[in-house]
């Protein structure tokens, strides 16, 4: 049965919890709170897109994807992450087909673009750049990168969803 990439349920919450926990268990650069963070994002309502990759019904894979601040106040953008597929299941395209399906729909709703903190060396095939110079105050700048829509870009650093602080 082939993969399944579909919007999340009420149904899938608690797989998500675990498969993100899970993903992230032994990740060096993981803060241990990623799924929090999605509780957290869509318990305030901030969790813009969220879905899931299910095999044989089960969700074996995660993205989330909330609203970002630019500076200058223009928008609307939007912060990808996390994404997380099962440790056993990594490594075969999943992830890949999960932000590639949640970039064309943020687009598609008008998005001006999409930032992340993440590997720069990965998330580049999908169209991201460094962004050092827009990066939120407290974070590495060598991860943050941005991924345009339009012609132009902001001016001034981007904000996560306070949810990704703990503030919801």
């Amino acid at each position: 049965m082939p993969i399944e990439i579909r919007k999340e349920t009420d149904d899938d919450h608690a797989a998500i919890r675990v498969v993100t926990e899970t993903a992230f268990r032994d990740m060096p650069y993981s803060g241990g709170d990623e799924q929090d963070v999605i509780d957290r994002l869509r318990a305030v309502g901030a969790l813009s897109l969220s879905l899931v990759a299910t095999l044989d019904r089960d969700v074996i894979g995660h993205i989330a994807f909330s609203p970002a601040r630019a500076a200058d106040n223009s928008g609307p953008w939007f912060g990808l992450g996390p994404v997380s597929v099962l440790p056993e299941r990594q490594r075969r395209g999943i992830g890949s087909a999960l932000i590639e399906s949640g970039l064309a729909e943020i687009e598609q709703r008008g998005a001006l673009g999409c930032i992340l903190m993440g590997n720069p060396d990965f998330y580049r095939q999908f169209g991201f750049e460094p962004a050092a110079a827009n990066a939120p105050d407290n974070e590495p700048a060598e991860f943050f990168m941005l991924k345009l829509f339009t012609a132009t870009g902001p001016a001034g650093a981007f904000r996560f969803h306070e949810a990704f602080y703990g503030d919801g």
